[in-house]
Formats: C-alpha cells, structure tokens, sequence
C-alpha cells in the first residue's frame, strides 16, 4: 500500500496545539525561537482571518461609502490598542504602524467588496 504524501497542511498544527508554546526565556536555540515564532505566526494569521470576517460583514451592513473609512473609529481602535501595549508590555512603536497599515488594508478591502456589492445592486 503506497503513503501519501505529507502536504504543508498535515505538517501544521491544529489551532488549539497553537494556543500553548514555549516562553521565550525556555528557548535555548534558533530552532526553538524559530518553532514559536511560525507557531505565533498562525496564531496571527488565524486571527487576522477572523478580524477580516468582520470587515467584510461591515462592507454588507453599512449603506454609505462615505462610512467605509471612518477616520474616528481608526483613531479609537489605535487607542484601545496602545492601551493593550501598555498591559502586554508591548512598545506601542511596534504595534501602532502594524495597526495602521492592517487597517488601511482592511479599509482597502472593504471598499473593494462594498463597490462590487453596490455593482451587482445589492446596495
């Protein structure tokens, strides 16, 4: 009986195997600051993926393109964030840009979806 092949899926850990790791003070080698670093790569991307679910939710409810960017929720959302910096002990100067530039693309997407939903008349 011949073996399948392991595709980059079967190698990935489930979400929940994510979840945990090891602290980084406990990494004594490259690999092992490697391993926790891709570990919270997916951890990041699971939740940038659920982040953009409801991007694109807002794109369906909101009737305005004028709504899309709304420039006082950016300015509230990177407070909450230097906030969360400030009890993580993460330097806001690392997490504001990153903040800003997911948003504009975020932004960038929900106006793509929002032109095409009013395209095919479904605003």
């Amino acid at each position: 009986m011949a073996t399948q092949p392991k595709t980059a899926a079967a190698t990935v850990p489930d979400a929940q195997a994510d979840l945990t790791g090891m602290p980084a003070r406990q990494c004594a080698t490259m690999a092992d600051i490697r391993r926790e670093i891709d570990r919270m790569d997916r951890v990041l991307v699971r939740a940038i993926a659920e982040r953009v679910t409801y991007i694109e939710r807002a794109a369906e409810i909101k009737t305005d393109r004028a709504r899309v960017r709304d420039t006082a929720r950016i300015e509230d959302v990177i407070e909450k964030v230097k906030a969360a910096c400030a009890r993580e002990g993460l330097k806001p100067e690392i997490a504001e840009p990153v903040w800003r530039a997911m948003m504009e693309r975020c932004i960038a997407h929900e106006f793509a979806l929002f032109d095409a939903l009013a395209a095919a008349g479904k605003k």
